[in-house]
Formats: C-alpha cells, sequence, structure tokens
C-alpha cells in the first residue's frame, strides 16, 4: 500500500479531531439501532401486516415466514428529468434480482427531484438548493417504515444525490448501495452550445436557433454529459465506495447498465456490504474531497458535501478544501474545464483512471471500506460482460491501462495542474470559493470597479443597455440561502463571457451559487457571510475597486477601512419587482430560509 501524502493525512486528522464528539454521538445512535431485532420480528401484527400487504403472497412468506432479507428501494424516479426516467423500470430488476437470492424488495417511497437545467432563472429555481433537504426528509419518511434490512438509492442529478445519502445516513445501520442511470449518448458539444448562447446574448440569433442547438445537446434519456454537479455526485460516490465499481458513466439502454443494476441488488444482500453509517469516515469523506479537486468538479459540493459530511457527524469546512487542494494535481480536463464530454471521460479512462492514479501517488486512503469485499481497489477497473462459456448475465472488471487520451486524462506524474480545480479566497468580503480549474490564467486576478446588482435581471437588463462594456466586477447580492434560497446564477454566465471575449477584465462576485457548468469567467462564489446576514456584500457601493485574486486566494474591496466600518449596511429591498417568498411555492419554503446555515456550513436547515 502506497504512503499516504502528508498533507491528505494532515486534513483527515484535523477533521478527526473536530469532530470528535459528534462522530461518536453518531455512531452510538446508529449502534443502537442495528442492534434491535428486525422490523418483521419486532413489530406488532398489525403493523407487519400493514407493511406486507400490498407483496405477492409468495414474497410475504419469504419475508415473515422465511425472515428473508428485505430491500427498501428509494426511487427518485420522474420521466422529466432525463436522468432519472430510466429509473422507472429499475424497481422490477431489483425485485426479481432480489428473489434469485431469497431476498424481497419493496419501493419504500419516492423522493422529488427537480432538474436546474429547466428552472435556471425561473422563481422555481429560488426551490431547488433546498429541494435537497426535502429529499432527505423524504428519504427518511420512506425508510422510517422500518421494515428493511438493506436499502438501495435511485437518484443521480444535482441535489438528488446529496439528498438521498444525508437521508441513507439517518439509517446508518443498513447496508447501502447508490444506483444510478448513467449519461446521455454525446449531442452538440458542450463548447457549440456555449458559443450558440453567447450569440444569442448578443441578439446574433434567435430564439429558434437557440432552441435548436438546446435540443441537439439535450436530446434523450440520462445524464446531461457536461461535468457538472450531476455527474460530479456520480465521480464522487465511487471515490466513497459506494456505488458498484464503474456504474457511473455507462449509457442507459446498454445491457450492461441493466446487469448492473441488478449488481447493486447482489451486493447490498451480501454479508460483506458495511452499513453505510459505518463507511461513511474521515477517511471516506476526504477521498471524495480529493476526487473532486483532482477533476475540476462542480462548486456546489463545497456546500453539499459539507452537508454530507455533517450527515454523519463528520465537521468540514472550506480550509479542508483549501489545504487538499494545494496537493492534489488536476487530472481531468472536461468541459466545463476542457472540451470533452463525460463519454469521451469516459472512454479515455474514466473515474476508475482517477482513482487509481490518486491512490498509486498515495492521495487518497485505501484503507476504507466500501458496499464490496474487495475495497476502493476495485473502483479502478473496467466492468464488462463476462466472455467465454457461461459468460452471458455475468460481470467482470478490467484494468484500465493508460489515459485513452491524454488531453482529457493525464497521470498524476504528469497533470494538468499541480494542484487542484478549486480555491478559497478570504478578505474584508468574506469568505468564498472560485473554480480556477477553467478560468484562463491570466485571468486570476481582477481588479476593477464594482457594479452592483440585487437580482439576475439587473444585471441582465445592464448588459443588454450596453452599460458593463468596461472592465468591471459586477456584486450580485441577496441571493444567500436566507435571502433566497441561493439559486444557481447559471444565466449570467452568456453575458459575462461576451464582455471578456471583447477583451474587457470582468469578474462576478456573489452570495449566490453558479451552475456546475460554469467556469470561464471568474466568480467569487457562496459569499459568506451573506448580504441578507449583514455580510460585507451589503456594503459594497457602486464605483468601489474590488480586487479578486486567485492566486493570493484574496477578496477585497479597496476602501480605507475607518471608511468601510462607517458605512450602514444595504438591507435587502422589499420592492425591485422581485418577491422572493410568494408564488411558485415559495410561501412553504419560508422556514427554510429562516434556519438556513451559511454555505459554508452546507445551507443546512436542519441543524
Amino acid at each position: 500500500m502506497t504512503t499516504l501524502h502528508p498533507t491528505v493525512h494532515a486534513v483527515t486528522e484535523r477533521i478527526r479531531e473536530k469532530s470528535r464528539g459528534t462522530r461518536t454521538a453518531y455512531l452510538q445512535q446508529i449502534d443502537k439501532l442495528g442492534s434491535r431485532d428486525r422490523g418483521a420480528d419486532r413489530m406488532g401484527c398489525a403493523n407487519v401486516a400493514h407493511a406486507f400487504a400490498g407483496m405477492p403472497q409468495n414474497d410475504k412468506l419469504r419475508v415473515v415466514a422465511a425472515k428473508a432479507p428485505n430491500i427498501g428501494i428509494v426511487n427518485a424516479y420522474n420521466d422529466m428529468l432525463s436522468a432519472h426516467a430510466p429509473l422507472q423500470h429499475y424497481p422490477d430488476l431489483i425485485k426479481d434480482e432480489a428473489r434469485k437470492h431469497g431476498a424481497t424488495a419493496q419501493v419504500a417511497g419516492g423522493v422529488p427531484a427537480m432538474c436546474d437545467g429547466v428552472t435556471q432563472g425561473t422563481p422555481g429555481m429560488e426551490l431547488s438548493l433546498f429541494s435537497r433537504d426535502v429529499i432527505a426528509m423524504a428519504t427518511a419518511v420512506s425508510l422510517s417504515h422500518d421494515v428493511f434490512d438493506a436499502a438501495l438509492m435511485l437518484g443521480v442529478c444535482d441535489k438528488i444525490v446529496p439528498g438521498l445519502l444525508i437521508g441513507a445516513l439517518q439509517f446508518g445501520y443498513l447496508p447501502t448501495v447508490f444506483v444510478p442511470a448513467g449519461p446521455m449518448t454525446s449531442g452538440l458539444s458542450n463548447n457549440a452550445k456555449a458559443k450558440v448562447r453567447e450569440q444569442a446574448a448578443q441578439g446574433l440569433v434567435g430564439r429558434a436557433e437557440l432552441l435548436e442547438a438546446e435540443s441537439a445537446a439535450y436530446h434523450s434519456e440520462g445524464t446531461c454529459t457536461f461535468y457538472g454537479t450531476a455527474n460530479s455526485n456520480q465521480m464522487l460516490l465511487e471515490a466513497m465506495g459506494l456505488h458498484v465499481p464503474g456504474t457511473a458513466f455507462i449509457n442507459p439502454g446498454q445491457e450492461l447498465r441493466q446487469e448492473l443494476t441488478r449488481e447493486a441488488a447482489r451486493t447490498v444482500l451480501a454479508k460483506s456490504c458495511t452499513p453505510i453509517g459505518k463507511l461513511v469516515d474521515e477517511r471516506t469523506i476526504v477521498n471524495a474531497m480529493v476526487a473532486l479537486l483532482a477533476t475540476g468538479g462542480s462548486t456546489n459540493h463545497l456546500i453539499h458535501w459539507v452537508a454530507v459530511a455533517r450527515a454523519a457527524g463528520i465537521v468540514i469546512d472550506w480550509d479542508d478544501f483549501a489545504q487538499l487542494s494545494h496537493a492534489v494535481p488536476l487530472l481531468a480536463r472536461v468541459y466545463p474545464n476542457g472540451s470533452a464530454d463525460v463519454n469521451q471521460f469516459q472512454a479515455a479512462g474514466g473515474p476508475g483512471y482517477v482513482l487509481r492514479e490518486l491512490l498509486d501517488a498515495g492521495l487518497m486512503h485505501e484503507d476504507v471500506l466500501t458496499v464490496r469485499a474487495g475495497g476502493i481497489r476495485e473502483y479502478t477497473r473496467l466492468p464488462g460482460e463476462a466472455q467465454g462459456q457461461g459468460g452471458a448475465g455475468r460481470l467482470a472488471w478490467t484494468d484500465i491501462g493508460a489515459s485513452g487520451d491524454d488531453s482529457v486524462l493525464r497521470p498524476a506524474t504528469d497533470p494538468f495542474s499541480v494542484t487542484g480545480g478549486l480555491k478559497l479566497l478570504q478578505g474584508n468580503l468574506g469568505r468564498s470559493v472560485i473554480k480556477v480549474s477553467a478560468v484562463p490564467e491570466d485571468r486570476h486576478i481582477i481588479e476593477a470597479p464594482a457594479a452592483v446588482f440585487g437580482s439576475q435581471a439587473e444585471l441582465q437588463a445592464a448588459f443588454q443597455a450596453g452599460e458593463l462594456d468596461r472592465d468591471v466586477i459586477c456584486v450580485v447580492r441577496w441571493q444567500g440561502p436566507q435571502a433566497n434560497g441561493m439559486p444557481e446564477l447559471h444565466k449570467l454566465t452568456p453575458p459575462l463571457a461576451v464582455l471578456q471575449g471583447k477583451g474587457f477584465r470582468v469578474a462576478l462576485v456573489t452570495d449566490g451559487r453558479m451552475s456546475g457548468a460554469s467556469g470561464k469567467v471568474p466568480a467569487a462564489i457562496h459569499v459568506s457571510p451573506e448580504a441578507h446576514a449583514g455580510g460585507p456584500l451589503a456594503r459594497v457601493q457602486n464605483g468601489d475597486v474590488i480586487r479578486l485574486d486567485a492566486v493570493a486566494g484574496t477578496l477585497e474591496v479597496r476602501v480605507d477601512a475607518d471608511a468601510w466600518n462607517a458605512r450602514t449596511p444595504a438591507v435587502m429591498p422589499a420592492a425591485q419587482g422581485v418577491d422572493n417568498a410568494h408564488g411558485m411555492g415559495r410561501e412553504l419554503f419560508a422556514g427554510f430560509r429562516r434556519n438556513a446555515l451559511s454555505a459554508e456550513e452546507g445551507a443546512c436547515s436542519w441543524l
């Protein structure tokens, strides 16, 4: 086993120390719950009858009389999301496979799953971040029937996987495997799509041309093919050993995809499948963080994985990410950090290649538990159908070998960058993060006057009016969790990219989020504390000079300290033609906004 890198060791030990109390309490709780008799034996007869009334008679006999294991399926299926549409028939496959092994399975419940691609720039997007906590709650409700011996989590996209994981960790005594559906096949390239968006922002093409391009990019069942939050989810689950190895990026509809789904049922029934609360420990969380940095993954996970860790009693923050980023090299170039999509990433070696390189370099913990008996090294191999006599319907894993395309994947000895794709910024404007892996190096430092906006719409209007044709740092505030649910501000990418393309030095500073697909314009995001909570962005005025320095890791406003401290913070306007509290169901999320912690604390509404 390779010697662990000293930085990875130091960060892990710091996390272990600051988590000692909460982790101990968590483990004691799941040990207590896990030591009970199985539900069908423990519950009253009426409870048991209700639990299994809808089962086929043979399954009732298995689970009650024969005391067969019963798998609880939590399904994020809907056919609104291309990534989740394939999940419709997964429960039938799982039930069939469970019966082959003398077990049973039930759909314990469904969880909501919304598409940020549909809601970007609309009021519905203000429900998006908190949908993660709703999904976690729905997962808990699903499993609270308490008659399950194991669980399968069916979900893929942005908030869905973190929500399922947070919910599953409340039932940490259950062996649990995550079951994805894979990416859609490649359509119009992400670069070509982005170009049409920029043309549309300038009025050079109309709605018909833009819709044609978007529909050519997003064209069938499966996850979107850029390396955004949804596909970063899948990378992190592989790094944590929560999938069947190599499952992440097999396209829907393939026979291999179906067999991997059956393998998930076989895996969760195996006696070697470790309960998820024991599996997800400090080392596993660090492995996920390292994989995120090494692939230039979504900035959203600097929020989501803080919350995931906390659900297992583990405390992490942006300092931990920042220290790891100094040691972890960038091994992948996948859009928006490059031109390749996730299908090309998979063809070049995919997650298995990345994990092998990180393990061999001592940048990941190898002595971790996974849902498989073979440990994390199993995740460095590629699944396929077994060849030869008797191979039909069976799986075999093979070594990945060298990178299939060194413009997409490189070894740890020759990375794209010696440091990871994310950086922490801090200064008199607070703490924030920036995704530097997609930003040209000559744009890592931007100093310019501020233009202050209270919404995406205000910035877009100023762009259309030609008011931003200059060096400028756009400050968009009142976008944090407590203000309006912290929506992604992805609609700002095309106009800011146009300004940058004209040669202006531009950047974005916001207490909101950017899409996992954003990157080439420097953006200091998740600024904490947020403006609505009295954070420094509430003091910024038009014309203030701001310096964003991703090299030094600073974010500062160049205003005399006495004058700055004398300023009265602005208050979120109640009348801007924008109502963040009413309509589109936002009334129901008032409690989430009131209780939300900061972005660095995972924007959790349940702590």
